[in-house]
C-alpha cells in the first residue's frame, strides 16, 4: 500500500492533521540527531530548524497539524511527566531538600512576576519566565504556556523563554559544578544546588554526574522534586487565567486535562504497579511530544519578531537564574 493509499484510508481530521504533525516528526528527528552529536539541548535545535521552515505554517497542508503538535502534543507530553516522578522517590528526600524546592520556586516566581511588573511586563510573563527557571526550564515553559490565557504575545513570549532557559541551563551546567567545587560544598550539598537551581534536567544529570556518582543521585532527585512542583503552579496559573477573564467569558477549568492526568500517572506511577520498561517507553514518548510541540510552536513564529523583544527580557531571565542561584546557596548556608 502506498503512502497516498494509506492517507486516504485515515478520517477526515487525521488526513488534515497527517502532513504537518509529520513535519514536526521530521524536525523532531533531526533535533534528536543534532543533539546527541553536538552536545546542546535538543529543544534549542527544534526551535531553530522550526523557525527555519516556518513558511510550511502559512495556509497549506502543513498548517493544521503544526496547530496541532503546538498545542494537543504539548499537553499530551506535560502528563506523561508524571512517569518520571513518585511519591516514594519525594518523600526519600527528606524535609530539608524539600522545603528548599517548595522555598525556591514560590519566592523565585513571586519575584519574577513583581519584576516583570516593574519592567513594564504583564505579571503573567514573569510566571512564565520564572517558572521556566524554577521548575524544569523548557518542559515548565511548555506547560505554563498552556495553562496562560491566549494572548497575541503569547507563543513570542513562549518561544524567547525556550530559547533562554535552555541557553542559561547549558551554562549553568558547565559552570555551576566549578562554582560548587569553588565554594567547597560537598557532595551531598552539590547535589542539592545543581538539582536545585538548573534548569533543565538533562543538563542537571550531566553536571551532577560529573562530579561525582553520588552527587549526581542526590542532584537528579531534587530535580524530580521541582518538576513535582510543576502541578501546583499550573494550578496557580489556571486560577489566574480564569480570574481575568471576562464577563459573559468562558471560564477556563481551575485544573486543565493535562495536569490532572500528570496528577494521576504520579500516583499511579507510585504504586510500582508501572514496570520500569513502560515507565521509560512514557517517558521518551513525553520527550518527542515535547520536541515535536516546541518544532510546531517554532514553525509558527517569525524570526523577526524574536529580533524585537528588546534587551529587558534578557534581564530578567538572567536576573531569575543568578536569583534562583543565591537563593538556593543562601538557604543551604542557614540549614546546612
Amino acid at each position: 500500500m502506498n503512502a497516498s493509499l494509506a492517507l486516504t484510508g485515515l478520517p477526515a481530521q487525521g488526513r488534515q492533521l497527517f502532513p504537518g504533525v509529520i513535519a514536526c516528526g521530521v524536525v523532531s528527528a533531526a533535533s534528536t540527531f543534532l543533539s546527541q552529536h553536538y552536545g546542546a539541548p535538543t529543544m534549542l535545535f527544534a526551535l531553530l530548524l522550526g523557525m527555519a521552515m516556518n513558511f510550511l505554517s502559512a495556509e497549506g497542508p502543513c498548517a493544521a497539524g503544526i496547530v496541532f503538535s503546538a498545542r494537543e502534543l504539548l499537553r499530551i507530553g506535560v502528563a506523561q511527566l508524571g512517569l518520571k516522578i513518585t511519591i516514594a522517590q519525594v518523600a526519600a528526600l527528606g524535609w530539608h531538600p524539600v522545603a528548599l524546592v517548595v522555598i525556591a520556586v514560590v519566592v523565585t516566581i513571586s519575584v519574577s512576576m513583581l519584576a516583570a511588573r516593574l519592567m513594564g511586563f504583564q505579571a503573567l510573563f514573569g510566571l512564565l519566565t520564572g517558572g521556566a527557571t524554577a521548575i524544569c526550564g523548557a518542559s515548565a515553559a511548555l506547560a505554563l504556556s498552556a495553562a496562560l490565557p491566549a494572548h497575541e504575545q503569547k507563543e513570542r513570549a513562549t518561544l524567547f523563554t525556550v530559547i533562554g532557559v535552555s541557553a542559561l541551563s547549558t551554562l549553568a551546567m558547565i559552570v555551576y559544578p566549578m562554582l560548587a567545587q569553588w565554594l567547597g560544598l560537598d557532595m551531598h550539598a552539590s547535589g542539592v544546588f545543581l538539582g536545585g537551581t538548573i534548569h533543565d534536567v538533562a543538563q542537571v544529570v550531566g553536571a551532577g554526574y560529573s562530579i561525582s556518582h553520588e552527587t549526581g543521585d542526590v542532584a537528579t532527585m531534587v530535580k524530580l522534586m521541582r518538576v513535582a512542583m510543576l502541578l501546583p503552579v499550573i494550578v496557580f496559573a489556571a486560577m489566574l487565567t480564569r480570574a481575568r477573564t471576562g464577563p459573559g467569558a468562558a471560564r477556563p477549568p481551575l485544573l486543565p486535562w493535562f495536569a490532572v492526568a500528570f496528577a494521576v500517572l504520579v500516583v499511579i506511577n507510585s504504586t510500582g504497579w508501572i514496570p520500569k520498561g513502560v515507565q521509560d517507553f512514557g517517558s521518551d514518548v513525553s520527550r518527542w511530544f515535547l520536541v515535536a510541540a516546541i518544532a510546531g510552536i517554532g514553525m509558527k513564529t517569525q524570526l523577526r519578531e524574536l529580533v524585537t523583544v528588546g534587551l529587558k527580557p534578557i534581564l530578567l531571565m538572567v536576573g531569575e537564574t543568578v536569583f534562583l542561584a543565591l537563593l538556593v546557596l543562601g538557604i543551604q548556608h542557614v540549614w546546612p
